[in-house]
């Protein structure tokens, strides 16, 4: 095992912060959990004369856009840092999923965009569930090893985050068409306790913003 690899697990395995929520204390696992969702990252839009490409350069209205592939290999570093300097409040994922595409919805966007992710960190990527099932990877994440990190549709996030942890959570109404920069992040202290709702920007590229939804 490389020594950047080596560092990254070690990371996930001790990383207290906001974060690690699956190291053994005092001889017992800690049951709290967390699952971070962001929206893929960029794609073309109907004004945007950026256009999708795959991974080999292609036009490809079903992928990122070059902005697009630039986030996602941010991201890298962003959930896997290498040494100190990572933001305190993001956590080193144990489990990363996807939307799956489907014929109705063929876009390959949200794996694309953590796929590098995952590949940093030696996880497969899990990619079961499509838009509309928000239920069953809501299930599926909550029963996962934490961290989870999730890769979703942005007009599907609300619905997601309400089946994780309910309409009460106080998540905002709708996630904007305009942004890719932020990070949802729900908490559960322990397995009977209510969901907590935070934000954190990410700050990647030129042009994110620091405020939250």
């Amino acid at each position: 095992m490389s020594q950047a690899n080596f560092g990254i697990k070690a990371q996930r395995r001790e990383r207290t912060g906001a974060g690690e929520r699956t190291m053994r204390e005092t001889g017992r696992e800690t049951k709290s959990r967390r699952i971070m969702i962001i929206r893929h990252a960029e794609k073309p839009g109907d004004a945007d004369p950026d256009h999708g490409v795959s991974l080999y350069g292609v036009h490809d209205k079903h992928d990122l856009t070059v902005r697009g592939w630039q986030r996602a290999g941010a991201l890298v570093r962003f959930f896997a840092p290498t040494g100190a300097g990572g933001d305190p409040g993001i956590s080193v994922p144990a489990t990363i999923m996807a939307s799956a595409a489907t014929p109705a919805s063929p876009s390959l966007r949200a794996q694309h965009t953590v796929r590098p992710v995952a590949a940093a960190l030696g996880l497969g990527l899990v990619v079961a569930h499509a838009d509309g099932e928000e239920p069953a990877i809501a299930a599926a994440a909550i029963a996962a090893p934490s961290p989870v990190l999730i890769a979703w549709h942005h007009n599907h996030i609300v619905r997601l985050v309400h089946a994780i942890g309910g309409r009460a959570i106080g998540c905002p109404a709708a996630w904007p068409d305009d942004r890719f920069d932020l990070v949802w992040i729900l908490d559960q202290a322990e397995p009977a306790a209510p969901w907590t709702f935070s934000q954190r920007a990410q700050r990647l590229l030129p042009g994110d913003r620091d405020q939250p939804i």
